[in-house]
Formats: structure tokens, C-alpha cells, sequence
């Protein structure tokens, strides 16, 4: 699966455009490199995603093309939020 599309799936950004926007800027950081937003990512990938009042750094446990808003925090762990 896509970064972008993971990071809206995953409900980390609000939406799609958002996701490619942040890639495009170099905020978005897959296993400690800088990525664009057609980046596939794997389970067990780590990323960083910085806003502008901080940064979240995650796992990603499972990858699944559609989540229910409950579920979607069941995609990833929080390794540091900032």
C-alpha cells in the first residue's frame, strides 16, 4: 500500500491530499529516509510524520485497504508522539 493512502486509512491525516501534501513537503519519513507519497510500505515499517506542533512516530502492524474508524488505531503502535 501507498504511504498517502495508509496515513488516511490509518486516520493519522484527515485526508488523501493531506497524506501527499506532507510527502511532498519531506514531512513524512519511512525507516528514517524521506519519502514521496506513492512510497509501499510493509508491516513493520517505522514512521516518523511531523506537524507543525510536534512529530508522531509509529509501527505499522497490519496494512488493510479499508478500516472502520474504531479499528483504525489497530494498524499501527505509537512509538513517540511529540
Amino acid at each position: 500500500m501507498r504511504i498517502d493512502k495508509f496515513l488516511k486509512v490509518s486516520r493519522i491525516l484527515k485526508r488523501r491530499t493531506l497524506a501527499e501534501e506532507a510527502c511532498d513537503k519531506g514531512k513524512v519519513y519511512v525507516c528514517g529516509k524521506p519519502v514521496k507519497p506513492g512510497h509501499r510500505i510493509k508491516v513493520g515499517d517505522v514512521v516518523e510524520v511531523f506537524f507543525a506542533g510536534g512529530s508522531v512516530k509509529f509501527r505499522i502492524l497490519d496494512v488493510r485497504e479499508t478500516v472502520k474508524k474504531d479499528e483504525a488505531s489497530s494498524l499501527y503502535e505509537i512509538i513517540q508522539e511529540q
